[in-house]
Formats: C-alpha cells, structure tokens, sequence
C-alpha cells in the first residue's frame, strides 16, 4: 500500500565545499526506496544484497523464500532476519492485545484486501473457520525452527519495511555516517542532520484524502529517531448503508474495522516498531491508544481522523513534534 508520508529533503547544496550527501534510489519489497546520507562513497550494491537477503527471508512473493517454505510447512531453521522480526511482532503482538497479528493475513486475503485468496460468499461461518488459524501465541522457535499449526500463514507486511529500513540504517552506522535519512515506501529513519542544508531532517504528513490525490497537512522535524504512517483511506470498502470499512481487520473478531481513524503516524528509536505499532493502532481505536501510551512514552504518535460531522481533527500524543 503506498504510504501517506511525504519526505521532504530540500536538497539544495550548501556553499561549504567539504559537504557531501550520497543519494541512492531505487525499487524494492513492491514500493520505492531512497538513501540520503554524508558521504562520497556509492553503496548501492551493498544496499541491494542486503535487501536480496531481507527478501530472501521474509518474501511471501518468493516460493523459496524462508517465510514461503515455512507457510508451505517445510521443516526448516530459520535466519537471524526472520527471527528478529518474529520476537518484535511477538513482543507488540502481547503489549497490544494481539491487535498486531502476522497471523491474520489470510483473513486479510478473504476479505480481498489482501493479493489473493479471496472468498466469495464470504460469511460468519466461513470467518470463524479463518479465525481458528489466527494468533501468534500459537507460533514459536523450538531449536531455531518455527513450530505452529499447519493452517496458519504468516505474513510479515505490516512490520518488514521498517526492519528494511533499520537493516540500512545499521549498515550506514557501520560505516561510521552519522547523517542519514533511509526511506522505504514511505517509512523512515534518520540519524544526525541533512549536513547540506546544517538543519533536521524534515519530514511531511499527508492529508487523508479519498479520490487519490495527495496533499500536504503538516511537515516536522526529526532526529535520531523513525517514523511510521500508516492509514485507512486507500483501501475501503462501503456497506449498503454508506458505512465506510477499512482494509484493518479485527484480529478478534475477523471483521473489517469501522473506524474514524485515518491516519496514523508513530515516532519510535527504530522504524521496525513505529511500523508495526503504526498498523496496531489502526485496530485499537483513538482512546484504547490513549490509554496505551499512558505506559510507553517510547512512542510519540499523530492522528488525523474524522469527528462527528465528517470534519478532519488531529491529535499529538506523547510530544508528537508539531513543526
């Protein structure tokens, strides 16, 4: 799904000749990807082995791939990648009430808001049967291999795009760069400052809109830290009685959400969790977040969401930057 993030580096050079910013793009995991960091030195072929690798981990596009061979119930022992990302979701899939559930996706697919799998006639019946193969407390590592019932997928979407982008992140870091911005189809990390311009690095919100096109509603700074944006108002679906669904499913009752939250955007250390607590709080609710951040002031969250007469209304929790 194309995200509602903006980035806005203006990129306009500096009069300091030492200043040197590197800029990488390309395409990867179905989206696009863009690398701005302070330095000459070109690390795109680095860039891409490491996203083969992700990808060779966590690609349910590639038949081979180790989350492929482990929904196909292949008796395998998984990678360093696969098990970093299965103990976060673990870990927001227990702090969140199982709202965050790699295991919903086939659910996801029945109600085609997912790439394939579709049922027709979909009904009560049919979702309970799903939800039987739903939880990610049935799911575990035993002597490094993933052990669960035959029926249930895993699907790493909603958290692997901001693994990828921390992977990069790391990888720069490594290089001793302390001046970075990795973006991967609109999710975020940045360390230091964009040395071109010696100002933050500075970032936009998208206003939700319904027909498509894209708009600015708010840009802000950041640094050493990541962001996550995640929203409803790309894929709906619209009831008999005009009530406007979103592609969230309920992971307790298989259902899709009904909810005026649109957009939802989290400020994290790493881009891995701002994604998946971006795709938790889409199922949670404007007050169940309230209350959840009560106890994690790790996270700094903006919502944009509809009121009762249809109007756009925004909320920062937690210190959310407002410029």
């Amino acid at each position: 799904m194309k995200k509602q993030l903006f980035i806005l580096c203006l990129l306009i050079m500096s009069c300091k000749e030492d200043v040197v910013n590197s800029k990488i793009s390309g395409q990867i995991f179905g989206t696009t990807y863009s690398t701005i960091y302070n330095d000459d030195v070109d690390y795109k072929i680095q860039f891409d082995s490491l996203f083969t690798i992700i990808n060779a981990s966590m690609s349910t596009y590639i038949p081979n791939s180790t989350i492929s061979k482990i929904n196909r119930n292949e008796d395998i022992v998984v990678d360093e990648h696969f098990k970093t990302v299965l103990n976060a979701s673990k870990q927001v899939y227990r702090l969140t009430e199982g709202a965050f559930d790699p295991t919903i996706g086939g659910v996801v697919n029945a109600w085609d808001f997912g790439p394939e799998g579709k049922i027709e006639n979909l009904d009560s019946l049919k979702i309970k049967q799903l939800m039987s193969n739903v939880g990610l407390n049935r799911v575990g590592l035993v002597d490094n291999k993933l052990k669960k019932h035959p029926d249930i997928k895993i699907d790493f979407n909603a958290i692997a795009k901001g693994y990828g982008v921390d992977v990069i992140a790391n990888f720069l870091e490594s290089k001793a760069i302390e001046n970075y911005l990795v973006e991967i189809g609109g999710e975020i990390r940045v360390k230091g400052i964009n040395k071109e311009k010696n100002k933050p690095w500075k970032v936009g919100i998208e206003t939700p809109r319904f027909d498509g096109q894209q708009s600015l509603l708010k840009a802000i700074s950041i640094k050493d830290e990541a962001m996550a944006t995640s929203g409803t108002y790309r894929k709906f679906k619209i009831d008999q009685n005009g009530n406007r669904y979103a592609h969230i499913i309920n992971t307790k009752t298989g259902f899709p959400s009904k909810t005026n939250l649109l957009s939802i955007s989290v400020l994290a250390k790493d881009c891995m969790m701002a994604d998946a607590y971006a795709t938790a709080f889409k199922a949670m609710g404007i007050e169940k977040i309230k209350r959840f951040l009560e106890n994690h002031a790790e996270l700094k969250v903006f919502l944009i969401f509809e009121n009762d007469k249809g109007e756009l209304e925004t909320l920062s929790l937690n210190g959310f930057p407002d410029a």
